[in-house]
């Protein structure tokens, strides 16, 4: 490939990316289990729509401290990917549940959650992103907790929130273990990019096109 083809390239990546990580609020607590079958669980989802960077972020239980346990190992993390954390192996949570491994898993933390407990999640920086603060009610142990709305996500209002069961909104079932949960997906994304998304890439394709014809007219 020869400069100047990479240098359009270049051009081009530079005015997609330019607006291609959306904020950290756009990260929210979707699904929570403090006891399964084979272990507990947290879910994060972004709910926006584009992707987010978790290089720097981390989880903690009611400690508060940012960095206690790295969120780094998901990477970048998709509009509309749910993410989970759990304190077993990250390979036997996905047996007992029956994941793709595509769907992005981090085992092993030992803050664990408790029957009344606090999920928090930091961004980079260390400023909270997320905080669900829960009691003994609903008590996840064997099923999981889910918003019942979009209003509940971010809210830190436990009184918004309801045990999975088998089928439902989220599309919920049973692991292999008996739990029951929707681990990896939620109801409350989209899939399809916003327009900015595809207005600036066109821009961009369009701006390559113009060097490219001036260079021939030359």
């Amino acid at each position: 490939m020869n400069m100047f083809k990479k240098n359009l390239l270049v051009v081009a990546a530079t005015l997609v990316a330019g607006n291609s990580f959306a904020a950290a609020s756009d990260v929210a607590i979707t699904e929570w289990m403090y006891k399964g079958g084979v272990g507990e669980f947290i879910e994060f989802t972004n709910i926006g729509t584009t992707a987010i960077d978790f290089t720097g972020w981390s989880y903690d239980d009611d400690s508060r401290k940012a960095g206690t346990f790295s969120l780094s190992g998901f990477g970048i993390v998709a509009a509309g990917e749910s993410v989970i954390i759990t304190e077993t192996w990250d390979n036997v949570f996905r047996d007992d549940w029956g994941l793709d491994a595509s769907v992005k898993v981090l085992g092993n933390y030992s803050n664990n959650i408790g029957n009344g407990d606090e999920i928090n999640i930091y961004d980079a920086s260390g400023s909270l992103v997320d905080r669900l603060t829960y009691g003994s009610n609903p008590r996840t142990d064997g099923t999981s907790g889910r918003a019942t709305s979009a209003d509940a996500l971010g809210a830190n209002d436990v009184s918004k929130w309801v045990f999975s069961t088998v089928g439902d909104v989220e599309g919920s079932w049973r692991a292999a273990s008996g739990t029951v949960g929707s681990p990896g997906q939620t109801s409350f994304v989209s899939s399809v990019p916003e327009p900015e998304s595809y207005a600036l890439m066109l821009g961009g394709l369009a701006l390559v096109g113009a060097i490219a014809r001036r260079r021939v007219a030359r």
